[in-house]
């Protein structure tokens, strides 16, 4: 006696979603979004950033940083930070170091970042100038 293959695959594929597995279509992540920063004056304070992400699917309030470039003014250093609820100076670096006199800064991330419902996740770069942050871009992720 012969038993199809097709029924008792259709059995097995049933038991596997009963049993709370989630068909993988459902794990696709959302698509890749960049956010440009421009903080400072023209010239020797113009600072500039770009913060690539992907939301985290059926994750409320998470992104995945992907990337971090930074290019700093020519007399100043830049940061890009994220507003860290968890943080009681309210921002974290999302670099482990800055963009300083012009030279420039890419590092390349597999970080996820979330906060509370209520708490809007933003970046922020910061252009210091001489120890004090006297330019700033803040955006919302």
């Amino acid at each position: 006696m012969r038993i199809s293959a097709l029924p008792a695959a259709a059995v097995l594929v049933a038991a596997t979603l009963a049993a709370g597995a989630v068909p993988a279509a459902a794990d696709t992540p959302g698509p890749i979004l960049t956010m440009e920063l421009e903080a400072g004056t023209a010239a020797l304070h113009h600072n500039t950033a770009k913060v690539t992400y992907q939301r985290v699917d059926g994750a409320v309030n998470s992104v995945k940083i992907i990337s971090v470039e930074i290019v700093s003014g020519e007399r100043d250093c830049a940061w890009v930070s994220w507003n860290d609820p968890h943080n009681v100076n309210v921002w974290s670096n999302l670099t482990s170091e800055p963009s300083c006199n012009g030279t420039g800064l890419f590092e390349s991330h597999d970080q996820i970042i979330k906060a509370p419902a209520d708490h809007p996740l933003k970046v922020r770069l910061a252009g210091d100038h001489l120890g004090d942050v006297v330019h700033k871009d803040i955006e919302k992720l």
